[in-house]
């Protein structure tokens, strides 16, 4: 069979070019680590700068409050929020501008003697507590909001003021044992997939920049043959992509709640619809430096708008049988970093996944179906 002809020569090229390959499967990997080091290999500690003018004693309520800071923990034991103690206003709001901290907290001199006062039945006494940053840093509304609930809990308790209202939070699977980094990995198998759009768009190219396509058209071949051939080369790649990043991130401290062929199914999915977006790229390109120009444009928006790098909010349009349908979820990566999401942090199974499983293989056809009909018109015919 024609398909499985080009399959081979197809992977005879890859291992040929083995530079290209190498990269290709390495770029996740590369991600893996840079996020490892971002997050400490675990989770982010969020500095904070406290100025104390409270110092009537050591046992203050400002100062036990700072060590209720402190002792903010998450699941894995690891702090939440690093006490810078300053003395300074105009040093710490250096540090801010730096982003050396996400936040300053100010305790006033009469804030335990307001306390102790405003335990007296019919007291009207008040004290002024400064919280100061920089609110365009994306820490300084968690970090106060912390802070600020460290002083608020303290206050209650002392004042003797419960609340009625008792928050029982349930973490779905095993998501509040997730280290930050852990949350970063779902999205970044997917990326792995997503930066194959170069090497299809590239491989397709070359065939027809080379004249290997007017060639291969002598045997009679079809645009089934050609591209088939192709595409199981880059599905192969993909699944060997997906795997190597996900034991990098196992070897760096990632933990899957799921089954790992579950995860390799998805991406396989995933590949087989950026092998589409390559071929309608390589259809458009007319040599190999084109085709890396080209392939740009839709890595912009299957990176940045479907959560493979960087989480997004939803921009529902309509909703199907009690599901709404988003703005970004005609783009196949959408899906995939969701499915990758349920079965590597919840532990979900192939049922759970389904609909997922099901938007994937239909985008999947859609695009490459596209990418095959625009070959045809535009390169088979030209060819011939």
């Amino acid at each position: 069979m024609r398909l499985f002809s080009v399959f081979r020569k197809s992977m005879r090229e890859q291992l040929r070019s083995y530079w290209m390959l190498i990269l290709t499967i390495s770029i996740a990997p590369v991600f893996v680590l840079v996020y490892w080091f971002i997050t400490g290999g675990g989770t982010t500690t969020y500095k904070v700068m406290v100025i104390n003018h409270d110092l009537s004693s050591p046992s203050s309520a400002s100062q036990q409050i700072i060590e209720d800071m402190q002792n903010l923990h998450y699941a894995d034991g690891q702090p939440i929020l690093k006490v810078i103690i300053s003395d300074d206003r105009t040093a710490a709001e250096t540090g801010l501008k730096n982003r050396e901290a996400a936040a300053l907290v100010i305790f006033p001199q009469d804030f335990t003697s307001t306390l102790e006062a405003a335990k007296v039945e019919g007291s009207q006494a008040s004290t002024r507590l400064t919280v100061v940053g920089d609110l365009t840093y994306p820490y300084y509304p968690l970090v106060s909001i912390m802070a600020l609930t460290a002083v608020d809990d303290y206050v209650k308790a002392e004042l003797g003021q419960t609340s009625p209202v008792v928050l029982d939070e349930v973490p779905l699977g095993a998501s509040n044992a997730r280290t930050e980094f852990e949350m970063y990995v779902p999205a970044l198998l997917i990326l792995a997939v997503v930066m194959m759009i170069f090497q299809v768009s590239m491989t397709v190219a070359r065939e027809v920049e080379g004249g290997t396509l007017r060639r291969l058209q002598m045997t009679n071949m079809t645009a089934f043959d050609l591209l088939g051939g192709i595409s199981l080369t880059q599905v192969l790649i993909g699944v060997v992509a997906v795997i190597v990043t996900f034991l990098t991130a196992a070897l760096l401290g990632f933990h899957s709640q799921g089954s790992l062929w579950l995860a390799v199914l998805v991406g396989a999915l995933t590949s087989f619809s950026i092998i589409g977006v390559g071929l309608i790229v390589a259809s458009l390109a007319r040599t190999v430096s084109e085709a890396f120009i080209y392939a740009n444009f839709p890595l912009v928006f299957l990176m940045f708008f479907t959560g493979s790098a960087f989480p997004i909010p939803p921009v529902p349009l309509f909703t199907v049988a009690n599901r709404t349908i988003g703005l970004f979820d005609i783009l196949p990566p959408t899906h995939a970093v969701v499915a990758l999401n349920k079965v590597l942090t919840l532990g979900a199974g192939f049922k759970d996944i389904l609909y997922e499983v099901c938007a994937l293989t239909a985008l999947s056809l859609l695009y490459f179906g596209i990418g095959v009909w625009l070959f045809q018109r535009i390169r088979l015919h030209k060819a011939s």
